[in-house]
């Protein structure tokens, strides 16, 4: 309960009283000026009161961002140094100092597993599963939540997988094959739902020679290796599965190398002589070349990421390159990348990147 001045010129208590975001305005003008602060300031925001915490972690912050087209994407790397050791980075593309820094605050359970998956939906970064020598597969599932800046546990996989396969699409996060704690591989797949907390297990059975999963067109497309270097077609599921509805062969050229989607459009990174940067054709059913990118910019292997009409290229060591597609297609040749960032620290081996935009 606290205590107001009431018209009367004497003091009142009212119950559940919040006070104002900012002094001398109404809420709703407070909460413009407030989302209009870039985001590498969020943390100062965060310390002003318990009431801005706790608006910064609120829908309504988000959804004034997005409604007026403020919101900002940051790119999130994991990576991995020559002791086996798991670190989580992140830079801002939209500071006028780019570079890369450590994330703080990260459980231990999540920087000594190998054979974890991660993914991004929403405001958070999910590290799924894992195992190390001394620890059998887990279910675990941590969370990075970048709207509060904190880290946090969901609700734990149906299955305990190492090793596995993972996508997203929508605000669902499914999850396939990989390695139990037994010797038998996994043939199972489950869904998360991020904005429920909660897991759906499937009772179909999946093929063993499933190399990746590809979120695309609404459907979650199963890239199989029959054996060594040897692939057929990419096959789609309702929305995971093996029903005989495919894509052309040449669609699992992707399978050992990384992809990402910018808008409607896959990209792949082709690392087999050089850095090539292609898109597949819907219309001919292939791959073709959109550019070169310089050796000096890149350094393999790489993985992908994107915000808007940006890839995002991380390599060894952290060095990264931006690319603008729209920009490419119009030049033939070597890919003009937008800006760059040295390498950070040749130990490091980029496992994953994501992008978190809010």
């Amino acid at each position: 309960m606290a205590t107001v001045p009431c018209a009367s010129g004497n003091s009142c208590q009212v119950d559940g009283y919040h006070p104002p975001l900012i002094s001398g305005l109404p809420d709703d003008i407070a909460l413009l000026c407030l989302a209009r602060i870039p985001r590498r300031y969020h943390n100062i925001l965060r310390c002003v009161s318990k009431r801005w915490k706790s608006l910064l972690a609120n829908e309504e912050f988000q959804s004034c961002r997005q409604k007026h087209y403020l919101q900002e994407s940051w790119v999130y790397a994991i990576c991995r140094d020559n002791n086996g050791r798991t670190s989580y980075y992140v830079f801002d593309p939209n500071s006028t100092r780019r570079c890369w820094t450590c994330l703080q605050g990260v459980p231990p359970q999540c920087l000594k597993r190998e054979g974890m998956s991660f993914e991004t939906t929403g405001t958070k970064l999910f590290v799924l599963g894992g195992c190390s020598w001394h620890e059998d597969a887990t279910d675990d599932v941590y969370f990075y939540d970048a709207s509060t800046n904190a880290w946090g546990k969901a609700t734990s996989m149906p299955t305990a997988r190492c090793y596995f396969l993972s996508a997203v699409l929508g605000n669902k996060l499914y999850v396939a094959n990989g390695a139990g704690m037994s010797s038998t591989p996994w043939q199972t797949w489950e869904m998360y739902d991020s904005h429920s907390d909660f897991w759906t297990k499937s009772q179909d059975r999946l093929p063993t020679d499933i190399q990746k999963l590809i979120p695309m067109n609404g459907k979650v497309h199963t890239i199989h290796e029959l054996s060594l270097n040897v692939f057929h077609r990419g096959m789609l599921g309702p929305p995971l599965g093996d029903d005989g509805d495919g894509v052309a062969p040449n669609f699992s050229l992707c399978c050992h190398s990384p992809t990402v989607l910018v808008g409607r459009d896959l990209y792949m990174l082709d690392q087999s002589s050089g850095a090539k940067l292609m898109l597949w054709q819907q219309g001919t059913q292939e791959w073709t070349t959109v550019g070169r990118l310089s050796p000096w910019l890149v350094k393999p292997p790489c993985q992908l990421t994107a915000y808007g009409r940006t890839i995002v290229i991380v390599g060894k060591g952290l060095s990264t390159t931006a690319i603008d597609v729209d920009r490419a297609a119009r030049v033939q040749g070597m890919t003009v990348s937008s800006y760059s960032l040295p390498e950070l620290d040749p130990n490091l081996s980029v496992i994953s990147c994501k992008t978190i935009t809010l």
